[in-house]
């Protein structure tokens, strides 16, 4: 028999890959933010990304959300490792050309400058299916300039969640919006929406190519609240995700996070892609970098 100091010394051997625990670093050391410097000057990082879980919301088309499923545990392994199942349109996600346009290229095909860049965060706020004009883009401040990513947070964000008020009553772009932004150059979009379109320009009740809408009980009420026809007012399938993307400007969708924290700022957006070879799409981590003061 040892002594119980010794036997915690062996025990810590095994439980720390027969290091010394002093070697260690604690919780709070792994937790704590270090300084960022870029090209010598101190910024802010700011996240702009939903959190991502079992119970992340997933557009309501049917698809299964996120399946986890624990293939190697402390307790067994010594280490812990996680199988994640899903789609890649899971959270604050970015579509590929390929996804709505055959022929286009595929999210590992797109250049990696497309991804970082000068941007602004624009505040635009919006009702229950009001639509994002180019009226609305000419007078945000700051003012969107050639080049720019930009992000547009209308407040939806703060509805995201598996709410049907979130991804089937929200506002969003549409059209015109699509074809001022590719007159702009400007480098990519992000928006606080369920979708690059409006719901009512989505498959929620489109039926290009024959399929059957997803959510026909809002053709219905759109007519009961408005008294006009939806396919009159909204005549077309996702034109915004097809005009964008077809002219390299990315799109992503369910921005959330601190992006209240940097609206109304000029700064450096960047959100990265997984090198996905012929992928769809991706999801992604948004940041906003900011000057320190």
């Amino acid at each position: 028999m040892i002594g119980e100091k010794e036997k915690e010394k062996l025990m810590e051997a095994y439980l720390h890959g027969f290091l010394d625990k002093a070697l260690l670093g604690t919780r709070e050391d792994a937790l704590r933010k270090p300084i960022v410097r870029i090209f010598g000057r101190e910024v802010e990082v700011y996240d702009l990304s939903h959190p991502i879980s079992e119970r992340t919301p997933t557009w309501p088309y049917g698809a299964a959300g996120i399946e986890t499923s624990r293939l190697r545990s402390h307790a067994h392994d010594r280490v812990l490792a996680v199988r994640l199942t899903h789609t890649m349109h899971m959270g604050t996600h970015m579509d590929a050309p390929l996804h709505v346009e055959e022929g286009y290229p595929s999210i590992d095909e797109m250049p990696l400058e497309r991804y970082i860049g000068d941007g602004v965060v624009v505040s635009i706020p919006k009702k229950e299916w009001e639509i994002i004009t180019p009226e609305d883009l000419e007078r945000a401040e700051p003012k969107i300039e050639e080049n720019d990513i930009v992000i547009i947070n209308t407040g939806w964000h703060h509805y995201y969640g598996d709410y049907t008020r979130y991804f089937c009553f929200g506002p969003g772009l549409y059209k015109e919006a699509a074809e001022w932004f590719v007159k702009k150059k400007v480098k990519g979009v992000g928006v606080d929406l369920q979708a690059m379109d409006h719901p009512l320009g989505t498959r929620l009740v489109q039926t290009g190519g024959g399929m059957p809408p997803l959510e026909p009980w809002l053709i219905d009420l759109y007519k009961k609240i408005t008294g006009r026809d939806v396919y009159q007012d909204f005549p077309y399938w996702e034109p915004c995700h097809r005009i964008l993307y077809t002219h390299g400007i990315f799109g992503i969708e369910n921005i959330g996070g601190e992006v209240d924290k940097v609206t109304g700022k000029r700064c450096v957006i960047a959100a990265f892609p997984l090198k996905w070879v012929g992928g769809d799409g991706s999801m992604v981590r948004v940041v906003a970098i900011v000057e320190k003061k």
